[in-house]
């Protein structure tokens, strides 16, 4: 395990990024995770498809070697229906799959990407943060709960069961 990581000593991307080195990192994590289906797993399609509404992904590196990635998608209708919210849907973005490469587990890398991501979506104009973990993914959960997210409700959902996450941005 590397220690002592700070995300903006890392190099990142953030724009044009190559989807098949992300599915390909993606896959990575995902094969050394006890609980793989906790990620998520957006085929290149469905990619290309967000990043054509306006989601945006980050990969952050260490002297070249991928470290983690973060991304966002601005809510639809659907989204805000699907997750039972009484908000506008064009004031809120989804936070997605966020993951951390194996070996920089420990970190607090993921709260680190939550603080980022908020930073953004504030200067972006979203009003609210929306995200939903796993309810047994009790690391993911104490980092959202840390940076001022809360349970909205649980709910069963195509890949699984899931808690939603709120936060006013």
């Amino acid at each position: 395990m590397k220690e002592n990581i700070n995300i903006n000593n890392l190099t990142f991307i953030s724009e044009n990024i190559d989807l098949d080195e992300y599915i390909k990192i993606r896959e990575e994590v995902k094969m050394r995770m006890e609980y793989p289906e906790w990620l998520g797993d957006f085929s290149k399609e469905d990619l290309i498809n967000e990043l054509n509404n306006n989601a945006k992904i980050w990969l952050y590196y260490d002297n070249g070697n991928p470290v983690c990635s973060m991304m966002i998608m601005p809510c639809s209708i659907d989204a805000i229906t699907k997750f039972e919210l009484d908000i506008n849907y064009k004031d809120a973005v989804d936070y997605g799959p966020m993951f951390v490469c194996c070996e920089y587990i420990g970190n607090g890398l993921q709260y680190q990407m939550l603080q980022e991501l908020d930073k953004y979506c504030k200067e972006k104009g979203y009003k609210y943060a929306i995200s939903t973990v796993h309810p047994d993914n009790k690391y993911s959960i104490v980092n959202f709960l840390k940076d001022d997210f809360k349970l909205h409700k649980e709910k069963n959902f195509t890949r699984g069961r899931r808690n939603i996450y709120v936060k006013k941005l």
